[in-house]
């Protein structure tokens, strides 16, 4: 290994706090795009510069420069929003997006299609209705997300303040962010050195994630993320205190066996009152010990795999001021989420909706877009998107249900009879993500029709099975944590992934590799029968098929690549 560090980590160093020359950029009217170093820095401000993908081979036979234009991923801590402020991105993804928004697998919305010189009335304009981007994407703690489930309303109530804690605290504390984009008072003669007190000069060597879960659901994949906090309720539904877990993680290479997906480690037992302290801790010290010159292995994860659970442990410790206890019992059910009404402890109603991918639009017959811009209109509860890319309308007043009800219905937004539509998600990839080597949101409605025939023959049409799609191995739609995982290898070409827990606690094994369309359809058509006739009562499909020896049973870290091909016992 190189003893330089990454490129980015110069970049950071050099940037003045994430200043970089992004306000001379926005300026430049010759070009759409920005420079190459300010295309890492603008991630911090929560965007990516990307371009349309479809239109790259017309635009270069004429000499054009590519379709260029942003994706901008608003910072909404626990996912809950006010109708007010939904209009207001309702408004921005029409008036200088692509008329979409996008629900994320982060538990926030995605505006995409922005060109440069709207990006700064664009950004004014969700400022006035109290929404930022800052640290939605960059080498910073992200979107923190949590259970949004309102039925549960003494433990949500816990895990959202929670969130919006630990998210405030770990905000970068640079002014940058007013400056370029709200023409904001550029601080002359402050002390730099004090700019960051948490992050420093170049903040953490990746991307850090952090989540609140409330069992017995495990809707926001508490395994996955660098940082996670288990909400541990007495009797009477309160929460006395949180498990924490460090480590997880998605990400991998194709054909890098040292990259690899992981599930976090348990730390331990906390008090409420320590909460604050550890996230810091923990992320002080990823900042101090992870790894600065491969980005590849810049993770969380690998930190405590090279450095060991224990030390890191210990670490946390000595910088919270903090020591902690045994885990305390917990259990999850589930990874999906529960469509339809419920009612909350003060009567009011919470309707989960269906959206398919995360992709809000108006399409001929389901004008989904406008649909949910006339709820956000009567409402006077609050929106709240889900890690699971959908929505809950939450906190409807009794004498509201049923127009709200109807509206929804309507616009195509209540959840399909299909168990496996229900429990999917996807990753944008293709057309705009630079990253995507096969499609996964336009792909995969399709993809479930067919696997739905099949199932629908086998009599499990109605059974909840966990499908998830990404376009590359970096796993944004936790695909490696879904009982059917299929990951982007080419174009139209899936590796197939199965055996993951439906509660989220075990990663998956890679079942076959390099499948088109039919190879899918055909490699699960004969494991839906099996399971259909051997199941045993009560037995979830990524168990049925360990059981079944259709795939060896993962562990965690690097033995996700291990006893892979092995002959199955059930053929």
């Amino acid at each position: 290994m190189t003893d330089e560090l990454s490129r980015n980590e110069y970049i950071k160093e050099a940037s003045r706090y994430l200043r970089g020359t992004l306000a001379e950029g926005l300026r430049d009217d010759s070009t759409g795009a920005i420079v190459e170093d300010d295309q890492q820095l603008v991630k911090f401000h929560g965007m990516y510069m990307q371009d349309d993908r479809d239109l790259r081979p017309e635009r270069t036979r004429k000499k054009m420069e590519k379709a260029f234009s942003f994706m901008i991923r608003v910072r909404m801590p626990g996912g809950v929003v006010t109708p007010k402020q939904w209009l207001a991105l309702d408004h921005v993804a029409r008036a200088y997006g692509n008329e979409t928004m996008r629900l994320t697998t982060r538990q926030t919305v995605q505006l995409h299609g922005i060109i440069k010189s709207n990006l700064k009335a664009m950004m004014r304009e969700i400022d006035t209705v109290l929404l930022d981007s800052i640290a939605a994407c960059g080498d910073v703690n992200r979107n923190v997300m949590c259970n949004p489930n309102p039925g549960e309303s003494r433990a949500h109530a816990a895990a959202i303040e929670l969130a919006r804690s630990i998210s405030a605290h770990l905000t970068p504390r640079t002014p940058a962010y007013r400056e370029i984009w709200l023409d904001g008072e550029k601080i002359a003669g402050h002390d730099e050195g004090a700019v960051e007190p948490i992050y420093g000069k170049t903040y953490l060597p990746r991307k850090f994630k952090i989540v609140v879960a409330v069992p017995p659901s495990n809707d926001v994949d508490i395994f996955a993320h660098d940082l996670g906090y288990i909400a541990i309720l007495d009797a009477q539904g309160h929460v006395t205190g949180w498990n924490v877990t460090a480590g997880g993680g998605m990400g991998m290479t194709h054909g890098e066996p040292e990259t690899y997906p992981r599930t976090a480690d348990m730390l331990g037992f906390i008090a409420d009152a320590d909460a604050v302290k550890v996230a810091e801790a923990v992320v002080t010290t990823q900042r101090d010990w992870g790894n600065r010159k491969n980005r590849k292995h810049a993770r969380l994860k690998y930190t405590i795999e090279d450095r060991g659970l224990e030390a890191f442990r210990a670490e946390v410790e000595r910088r919270a001021g903090v020591t902690f206890e045994a885990p305390k019992p917990f259990k999850f059910t589930s990874t999906g989420d529960r469509y339809g009404w419920s009612q909350g402890d003060d009567g009011r109603g919470h309707l989960t909706l269906f959206v398919e991918n995360g992709r809000i639009h108006d399409l001929p017959g389901k004008a989904q877009m406008a649909a949910l811009r006339e709820i956000a209109n009567v409402h006077d509860g609050d929106f709240r998107v889900t890690a699971n890319q959908n929505l809950i309308i939450a906190n409807v007043a009794t004498e509201k249900q049923a127009g709200i009800e109807r509206i929804a219905r309507e616009a195509g937004l209540l959840a399909p009879w299909s168990g496996l539509r229900r429990n999917a998600m996807a990753c944008v990839a293709l057309p705009t993500c630079g990253l995507a080597l096969a499609e996964s949101e336009r792909y995969l409605p399709d993809l479930i029709t067919a696997l739905d025939r099949s199932l629908a023959k086998n009599g499990l049409s109605a059974d909840d099975i966990v499908i998830r799609m990404t376009g590359c191995p970096n796993g944004c739609a936790r695909p490696y944590l879904a009982e059917i995982g299929l990951v982007g290898k080419g174009p139209g070409r899936y590796n197939l992934y199965l055996g993951a827990a439906f509660d989220g606690s075990r990663l998956s094994k890679l079942y076959a590799p390099d499948l088109d369309h039919d190879g899918i359809v055909a490699a699960l058509d004969p494991i839906f029968a099996a399971y259909a006739t051997r199941r045993e009562a009560g037995e979830r499909f990524g168990d049925f098929t360990i059981r079944a020896g259709f795939v060896a049973k993962t562990g965690n870290g690097a033995d996700f690549h291990a006893n892979i091909g092995q002959p199955s016992v059930a053929a």
